[in-house]
């Protein structure tokens, strides 16, 4: 029954997450045509790089929402942990393509600082002024959540990137139109390129952390295990995994050395460490495989090699 209300309540969250991501993105793409065209009107780099920007967005939010879609899906038989990590594949492919266009707006930047056209200063703050507006309610509509999502998390980034951005272009047309520097707007743009780098980095590294099932940064193994050993009973712990699935959803595995005890006593220690692990580490599934004789080899984490390599070392042994 619990099981049956948690996956409700799941289905009813992904519903509402889904309904905000369209909604912004339904804003966000309409204003990118507007950016777009005022940008080249106004011969203004910092206004087409803010709107390419924004047409990223729409692609992240898209996503993100096929993304949430997919990973409400139950677990089958091809699919035994689910659809999560769909969201983690969204997250990575979006901070990659922010890391590309950063790259491509820090070139466009360099081409305008050798040779800085006039800027139409009105049409950069006009256009500006709406896009804090627009850029700011898209965001706030795609926070509620983000916290512990890195897919929604991705594409709240992306447009808080935005709202920095347009203020920061903004900033820049009052400037010009008081002192006709020009070159403001290439080096607004570069700024943009930092911020979009800077926001695309954090999430890239945190994708490929759960990607390479490496263990959650908050994760202390040696504390985690020396708290399972002063569970009454347990004698040792070793092949111990900890991993992500997504970023709030985490899973562990380990082999658990006991005396040689009865199934219901061996059932109170796994309830035990499910327990601690749960409420200490956040971690809601585990995977216990409980021993009365350690086994070879005797190592905290197990190293898992290919069946090749695990054939010729027993080959090597045998003729030892």
């Amino acid at each position: 029954m619990a099981h049956s209300h948690n996956h409700t309540h799941f289905g009813e969250a992904a519903r509402r997450t889904t309904s905000r991501l369209g909604l912004s993105l339904v804003l966000t793409l309409g204003f990118v045509f507007i950016e777009a065209i005022a940008g080249i009107v106004g011969n203004s780099l910092a206004l087409l790089t803010d709107a390419v920007h924004n047409l990223t967005d729409v692609i992240a939010l898209g996503l993100s929402w096929y993304a949430i879609r997919l990973t409400s899906q139950p677990a089958d038989g091809r699919k035994t942990y689910g659809y999560h990590r769909a969201g983690i594949l969204v997250a990575l492919l979006n901070s990659t393509t922010l890391v590309l266009i950063s790259l491509g707006i820090f070139y466009e930047a360099w081409r305008r600082f050798v040779n800085p056209p006039e800027v139409e200063s009105g049409i950069l703050i006009g256009v500006g002024v709406v896009a804090v507006v627009i850029n700011l309610v898209t965001a706030l509509l795609v926070r509620k959540g983000s916290e512990h999502d890195l897919n929604v998390r991705a594409a709240f980034l992306h447009l808080m990137g935005d709202v920095l951005s347009t203020v920061g272009a903004v900033i820049a047309g009052v400037i010009i139109y008081f002192t006709e520097a020009n070159w403001l707007d290439p080096l607004v743009s570069v700024l943009i390129g930092f911020l979009i780098l800077y926001n695309a980095w954090g999430i890239l590294h945190d994708a490929v952390d759960i990607l390479l099932e490496s263990t959650p940064r908050d994760v202390d193994a040696d504390k985690l295990v020396q708290d399972v050993m002063q569970i009454k009973g347990v004698l040792g712990v070793h092949d111990l995994h900890v991993w992500s699935l997504t970023e709030n959803l985490r899973t562990m595995s380990a082999h658990i050395l006991t005396d040689d005890l009865s199934i219901s006593a061996g059932a109170d220690i796994q309830r035990q460490i499910n327990e601690i692990v749960h409420h200490r580490y956040n971690i809601t599934h585990a995977t216990l495989q409980l021993e009365c004789v350690d086994c070879y080899p005797d190592s905290l984490y197990c190293v898992v090699c290919s069946s090749s390599s695990a054939e010729e070392e027993t080959a090597s042994i045998s003729s030892g």
